[in-house]
């Protein structure tokens, strides 16, 4: 076999799909967010204004959270040295822990890398603790948790997404002494809609099943203290097993579970995905630290983020863009083809100075290619009308149909 000819295949199916993925190299400026810095192919370089980033709040560049990595760094060094089980385990990661199990009402939390790594080790490893283990995930559950469902060799069933008859049919098809899981997510990111959660803790009671949410998108953004959806709708609770994140509204980076102090000390005994990883450098726990204890403490921000969401939605809906409004903070804007969707994109930067990456297959469904824009607080409104005028030019520009989706 040619190995290098199967290469430039593989690669030139994604270019005449359109769908082939580039990445622009960006220079976040501290104290500048959302603006950073574009540099182009040539070398130049270019000022931009961030819309589709994650730190939805801002809080990278919190002088909080930026002082809490500075004491950590010059106290620890750079990295951890080491797995949590050898040499890697220090009081920063300690503190996180208690800070996150305090956040979501737990007895515990465990920390991983990222909130992949978290979805994938936990739900892969669960089945050795169950013998016998059926998953339940939704049909639009993010990749890691896909993932994690497929290699961890026990039962899995598929519901259709949101669809609660259908998981009640799944479940009611089982065994009933076989031990059981419902995973899904509080808010899907690509859409903005949120997960049934109450509705689902009832089934997983009824049915004897464990419950397991992703709040990723949702942590430090919903809830009096920012715990997420589950808390916002006072069900926190009835959920066994929280996943999380400091990526997105924390600003930093790393993902976990909270839940018992036995749950968690099972994962932490048998996941691979925690076991051979290494810790977290301190710097970096100690500043999610900070930024959770922080946003448990500021429910103005999320006030301030919700409202630039609905500002940004109600412009654009205004235009006759179709927007998907499922009523989260998520924006996405409507295109249906890969091609196209990737001409805007490159129009926004290149013409505008706006970045807002092309959501593509394998992300969200063929035919379904979208931008997806992420308001926050740090975004004013001389940015929000730059966007909503390039919008509405470029739309018009390339001939694109004004009619709204279904939200």
């Amino acid at each position: 076999m040619n190995y290098t000819d199967k290469l430039d295949e593989a690669i030139a199916r994604l270019h005449e799909e359109g769908r082939y993925r580039t990445f622009i190299d960006i220079e976040r400026r501290n104290g500048q967010f959302p603006h950073a810095v574009w540099t182009r192919p040539d070398g130049t370089e270019q000022d931009i204004t961030v819309w589709c980033g994650n730190d939805y709040l801002g809080m990278g560049q919190h002088p909080v959270v930026l002082q809490a990595m500075e004491e950590a760094l010059h106290a620890t060094g750079a990295g951890s040295g080491g797995t949590r089980n050898i040499s890697g385990t220090t009081v920063y990661h300690k503190r996180l822990e208690a800070e996150l199990a305090d956040l979501h009402g737990k007895e515990a939390s465990l920390l991983f890398t990222s909130a992949y790594i978290a979805n994938d080790a936990t739900l892969s490893t669960l089945p050795k603790l169950f013998p016998g283990l059926i998953i339940y995930s939704d049909a639009l559950n993010h990749a890691s948790m896909i993932e994690g469902v497929r290699r961890n060799g026990g039962a899995k069933r598929i519901f259709r997404h949101n669809d609660v008859a259908h998981l009640r049919e799944l479940l009611e098809a089982d065994d009933p002494a076989a031990p059981k899981l419902i995973a899904f997510e509080s808010i899907y990111s690509m859409d903005g809609d949120f997960g049934p959660i109450e509705a689902i803790c009832d089934l997983a009671d009824e049915f004897g099943a464990l419950t397991y949410i992703d709040e990723v998108h949702a942590v430090g953004l919903y809830g009096p203290r920012g715990a997420g959806v589950a808390e916002r709708d006072r069900l926190m609770h009835r959920l066994d097993i929280i996943n999380g994140t400091m990526a997105k509204a924390y600003g930093v980076m790393g993902g976990y579970i909270a839940a018992s102090a036995k749950m968690c000390d099972a994962i932490r005994s048998y996941a691979p995905g925690f076991i051979f990883t290494t810790s977290l450098p301190p710097a970096i726990a100690a500043g999610a630290a900070a930024s959770v204890a922080y946003l448990k403490r500021a429910p103005e921000l999320r006030e301030k983020h919700q409202a630039q969401a609905k500002a940004l939605k109600l412009r654009l809906k205004g235009l006759g863009l179709p927007i998907i409004d499922h009523g989260s903070h998520i924006v996405p804007v409507m295109v249906g083809n890969p091609v196209h969707t990737k001409m805007l994109s490159d129009m926004l930067l290149e013409d505008h100075g706006i970045y807002a990456q092309p959501i593509n297959f394998p992300t969200v469904p063929r035919g379904t290619e979208r931008l997806r824009f992420t308001p926050s607080p740090v975004h004013g409104p001389s940015e929000m009308d730059a966007l909503v005028r390039a919008m509405d030019g470029l739309w018009s520009h390339c001939a694109l149909n004004r009619a709204e989706a279904a939200g």
